[in-house]
């Protein structure tokens, strides 16, 4: 008998380590503001090291955060001249010696907003007042320090993303631009957020503002003793502080960390960081995956510096930290003479540096960071790129990401600079960029077709670890199996950072190969390697396991559940762990925590959606509407919405609006097969054509799912098309599908027309499928046996 399987719903978006909530996070245990926790603040120092202190109290690291006095507004800004129009609300700052406020004056009348609080100062000032439950807001004003004038704070976050609509701005009450959970760790020093869920209320408390001494050296308060206590003129052997320098010992890589949270789109992993730690021992990275970033690299929003610093050529080679540019205080050592950066590995290009750069010394261009380390503009502050790598017009061209030559020349366009570099230089050194990014270009674009490029760039000699990892979290949305042989090579890598990562793409893919791999994993040296193992074992039995390889699972599996609950205020942490339950079977707990996200970020759709497959699980058929319906007026478009709900509404028969939604999907996802493919199903009895049309597509999109393949043929042979549907069963043959329907449809029809020869032949590759049941090659052999 032909078989035609029932539509079929969309896998829960189970993503358990997507990096939702961008920006900067927080770095510190809640306890370290207990008493007795060892901090002594920054005026303990001042006794010993004055000439520190006064360099550090007026540095940017110093004033990070500020409150705000009228000696700040009278020296640091200057009246605003216009008020500035956002939405329906008109905003003026007042800074007059009796003010300090920002006045609303909208529809709904008028309101002032004291400020309390400055953030900033190197490019912009940001200004913070409390909202309600002790939520500390950034101001819809902000102050550009360098043009001095006052402007919208969320237009200027805008993104303007190649190809695509604009961004839009968020509201100035947004969770995003809440002090509390987005910006306060690298602005105020040992912090204490005390967020209560229940209430959604902050009780946030810290030591001082800025990032004071102890931020990077650890507390100081046995320091202070200890000193204290030794003889006059005799420093203690033991100075009982931490100094996270090279010279003190440390790598750097440890010299690196102590300044990465701050400059990282990161997402933390614990509180508990302290100077010394690793990196990926606390925080994940976002990399180009993310549409903050040009295929290249190149910043595209903000992105905080590190994982372009990553990419550099000179911090791979593990001699470069960030303390040989900068001072402890953030200042730039060689602002007078900017080459020193380079010295001493580069003495060689600074020695002849004319004809490197080719441009009139002492002029723009001539020296090693104005082409190397261009500055770029975003939200206006002024970033530097430090991947440090030469100028790419061609890149340019390709992926409209900036160069330095036109970021000066900008009277000239990138086809004139391609020209000048290509003459400069006898080697392509442009062409390694490109293909890179042409890749990350493919992987967001899913042009699977490139994919043996992307897996041979994994393990390429010369393959960098951000691009590495970011073309792998590119590939959770590939359907084809042959990624995973790519990943489960790149478990070996050498970096955590793409080890965590492959890790992570190997969720649920439960061969033997995989689980070992991942069960090794678990006990990897960095917390983020650990906890992405455990997550993609999530649904794998671990009462199978051996003791020792079950014990170590269930450890990393506490760390997995530790990191999603260091931040109660994150919506997608909530989410995550929702996704783990629905993994385990704990619906009903999955239920909760997909209501807990929801609670915290109502206009997230994603916790609604997997809400709906829920309560679909538990069998309550109204709830899961409910929360699709809930899912689409937040998001109209939203295809995995739209796409749920239409396949519920067809099992209750109500085709007419089922369609709809199927057609939305498709609409804002083209490439959604499984929507393509239960439209045609759905469209099969009253518009066959369309319907195939629809399948086609389908399979189209997935050639390799067997099941596209025997449905279109299916439809085929019912609407006339015997031929076209017996050669669509024929290549299925061909290809050894695990698919025995389609062995029997096509025996079925050979019979009817006679063709025993046609038989033999089906029958016969059948026996030789290795990817067939062995029941079933076994009933196909009776089948033959009966005909003849």
């Amino acid at each position: 008998m032909w078989k035609i399987r029932r539509l079929h719903h969309l896998p829960f978006h189970c993503t358990l380590f997507s990096i939702i909530a961008l920006g900067l996070h927080d770095s510190w245990a809640e306890d370290h503001l207990k008493e007795n926790s060892g901090y002594s603040g920054s005026v303990s120092c001042i006794e010993c090291h004055d000439h520190f202190y006064e360099l550090w109290s007026t540095s940017h690291h110093g004033l990070a955060m500020q409150p705000y006095t009228r000696d700040f507004s009278k020296k640091e800004l200057t009246p605003q001249q216009d008020a500035i129009q956002i939405g329906n609300q008109s905003y003026s700052a007042k800074i007059g010696p009796d003010e300090g406020w920002v006045a609303e004056s909208g529809p709904e009348g008028e309101k002032k907003y004291p400020i309390e609080h400055v953030m900033g100062g190197k490019n912009v000032y940001y200004f913070l007042t409390t909202l309600e439950r002790g939520r500390l807001q950034t101001l819809p004003l902000a102050y550009d320090v360098n043009k001095k004038e006052w402007y919208d704070t969320a237009a200027s976050g805008v993104r303007h993303f190649p190809g695509v609509l604009d961004d839009e701005p968020l509201h100035w009450t947004d969770r995003a631009y809440t002090f509390n959970t987005s910006c306060y760790n690298c602005h105020v020093s040992q912090l204490a957020t005390n967020y209560d869920f229940k209430s959604d209320s902050y009780h946030t408390v810290w030591a001082e503002p800025g990032i004071n001494c102890e931020t990077c050296h650890g507390p100081a308060g046995e320091h202070v003793k200890a000193c204290k206590e030794a003889p006059a003129g005799e420093p203690p052997q033991d100075l009982r502080l931490k100094t996270v320098t090279v010279s003190r010992g440390y790598t750097t890589e440890q010299v690196n960390t102590a300044c990465a949270p701050c400059h990282a789109k990161m997402r933390p992993l614990t509180n508990a960081m302290e100077p010394g730690d690793l990196f990926f021992d606390h925080y994940d990275l976002v990399a180009l995956e993310h549409a903050d970033f040009y295929p290249d690299g190149r910043d595209l929003g903000e992105n905080y510096t590190y994982t372009s610093w990553l990419m550099s050529p000179c911090v791979k080679s593990g001699e470069l930290d960030c303390m040989h540019c900068h001072t402890s205080s953030g200042r730039y050592r060689h602002k007078d003479d900017p080459d020193q950066s380079c010295l001493p590995c580069h003495q060689d290009r600074v020695e002849e540096a004319v004809e490197h750069h080719h441009h009139p010394e002492g002029k723009a261009g001539s020296h090693c960071i104005d082409c190397h380390m261009p500055m770029t503009r975003f939200a206006a502050m002024n970033r530097t790129d430090h991947s440090m790598l030469p100028p790419t017009p061609a890149a340019t061209l390709k992926f409209e990401s900036p160069n330095a030559c036109n970021l000066c020349h900008d009277d000239h366009d990138a086809e004139w600079a391609d020209k000048w570099v290509r003459e400069w230089r006898d080697e392509d050194y442009q062409e390694p960029i490109l293909y890179r990014a042409g890749l990350i270009d493919s992987a967001r674009k899913g042009e699977w077709d490139r994919l043996p490029d992307m897996l041979d760039y994994l393990t390429s000699e010369d393959r960098d670890e951000v691009f590495s990892v970011s073309l792998i979290r590119l590939l959770e949305t590939c359907p084809k199996e042959e990624k995973f042989g790519g990943l489960l090579k790149a478990m070996e890598d050498p970096s955590p950072f793409v080890r965590s990562a492959a890790a992570a793409g190997l969720s649920g893919y439960f061969t033997p190969d995989a689980v070992m791999a991942l069960i090794e994993a678990s006990t990897d040296e960095f917390r983020l390697v650990r906890i992405q193992a455990a997550g993609a074992l999530v649904g794998f039995p671990v009462g199978d396991l051996p003791n020792r390889q079950r014990d170590a699972l269930i450890k990393a599996t506490k760390e997995l559940f530790d990191s999603l609950t260091s931040r109660p205020d994150d919506w997608s942490s909530y989410y995550n762990l929702g996704n783990i339950y629905l993994t385990q079977g704990r619906v009903k707990e999955s239920v909760e925590a997909f209501g807990d996200a929801h609670q915290l970020r109502p206009d997230a759709v994603l916790p609604l959606v997997n809400t709906s497959i829920a309560y679909a699980r538990l069998g309550e058929e109204e709830k899961s509407e409910t929360a699709l319906r809930k899912a689409l007026k937040i998001a109209p478009k939203n295809s995995a919405a739209n796409f749920n709900l239409g396949l519920l509404l067809a099992g209750k028969g109500e085709t007419e609006e089922a369609e709809w939604c199927l057609r939305n999907a498709l609409e804002t996802d083209p490439k959604m097969d499984r929507a393509a493919y239960n439209l045609g199903l759905l469209l099969a009895a009253e518009n066959p054509a369309e319907a195939l049309d629809w399948l086609k597509k389908a399979h189209d999109i997935r050639p390799e799912v067997p099941e596209y393949s025997y449905t279109m043929a299916f439809y085929q042979i019912q609407n006339g098309a015997q031929e076209k549907g017996v050669q669509t069963l024929l290549a299925m043959v061909d290809a050894e599908m695990n698919y025995p329907d389609a062995y029997l449809l096509l025996i079925d029809l050979f019979k009817k027309e006679g063709k025993q020869d046609q038989v033999s032949d089906i029958v016969k590759k059948a026996m030789e499928n290795p990817n067939l049941p062995t029941r079933f090659r076994q009933q196909i052999m009776m089948m033959h046996g009966a005909s003849n």
